[in-house]
């Protein structure tokens, strides 16, 4: 998580002069959960957007698939600076995107979340490798080497392997993690964190997608089921795919690639849906939030019975 006290705003203007050559004029807003995001507008007249986070060498090959789309055309904001280490954070300036809005009640909403990120997931394979984009972030973290069956929470303190609801999301996640492990596919560089406060549209066009840090190198399957799962969340609690919509996303974006989806790519799209709600139901109960909203008993044995996975 991000201290309160990360970089002063005396620190962060001085940063401006010496790398936008350019002080802030006005602080246009300032919004935090795992980044410190600042919107400012320049002496110079430019409008930016400054990052400030904990630094994870992964941070760098996010930068280098944004940059990289970008020039390829997607609608990236174009990052002018960094990700660069100062002081344990890592520091990144990107131009500030203006218009676009929350997708809301279209009715193929599902169809054109899914086309993009088909899009998105299209391009990137032409960029050059990047840098290592592991380890993911632990809410698409099946895959991470800890020694436990739960990584650490990315945004709150407390140790997942020891809080309730336990038993049935353990047993899940156990799952989970077996079933991915056994699904052999060669991994792509996709985005993780895929819902809609992520992604800004004009009318029915993709205008923005935010978020650069949530950039992973996982099997398509993988990154297409977590997006399935959560795709309509706006950043409200409770905000998650029902499995009608699930099954839609995943439908369009058998579409959009033009082939449908072979049984054990589907299953594996599950679970890897799956993990994501679990992880967040878990992470409910370190502070005492209903993890029902999020992922209830019998949701998850429905989900479960689609990832192939074994009672």
């Amino acid at each position: 998580m991000l201290k309160s006290s990360a970089l002063s705003s005396a620190d962060l203007a001085a940063w401006c002069r010496q790398h936008l050559s350019s002080a802030p004029s006005e602080t246009l807003f300032e919004v935090g959960h795992l980044s410190r995001v600042t919107g400012l507008h320049l002496e110079d007249g430019r409008r930016v957007v400054v990052k400030v986070r904990p630094w994870q060498d992964r941070l760098v090959a996010c930068g280098q698939v944004q940059r990289g789309l970008a020039e390829l055309g997607f609608p990236a904001p174009r990052l002018l600076i960094g990700p660069e280490r100062k002081d344990g954070y890592a520091i990144s300036a990107e131009t500030l995107v203006d218009g676009g809005r929350q997708l809301e009640n279209h009715p193929r909403a599902a169809s054109l979340f899914s086309a993009c990120l088909r899009r998105f997931i299209e391009l990137a394979s032409r960029l050059d490798p990047p840098g290592s984009l592991e380890p993911s972030p632990p809410w698409v973290g099946w895959s991470h080497r800890g020694p436990r069956l739960w990584p650490p929470p990315d945004d709150r303190d407390g140790d997942l392997n020891a809080v309730s609801p336990g038993d049935w999301l353990d047993r899940i996640a156990g799952g989970v993690r077996k079933r991915l492990a056994a699904f052999k596919s060669q991994p792509v560089i996709g985005h993780g964190d895929w819902y809609s406060q992520n992604i800004h549209w004009a009318g029915d066009t993709l205008h923005a997608v935010h978020d650069w840090d949530s950039v992973v190198w996982q099997p398509e399957a993988a990154i297409a089921g977590q997006a399935a799962a959560v795709w309509p969340g706006t950043g409200g609690p409770g905000e998650v795919a029902s499995i009608e919509e699930t099954e839609q996303f995943l439908d369009g974006y058998a579409d959009a690639r033009g082939r449908p989806w072979s049984r054990g790519e589907l299953e594996a799209a599950w679970a890897a849906g799956l993990w994501n709600r679990a992880l967040d139901a878990k992470k409910a109960g370190l502070v005492g939030d209903d993890a029902d909203l999020i992922l209830t008993r019998s949701e998850g044995a429905e989900r479960a019975r689609r990832a192939g996975l074994r009672s």
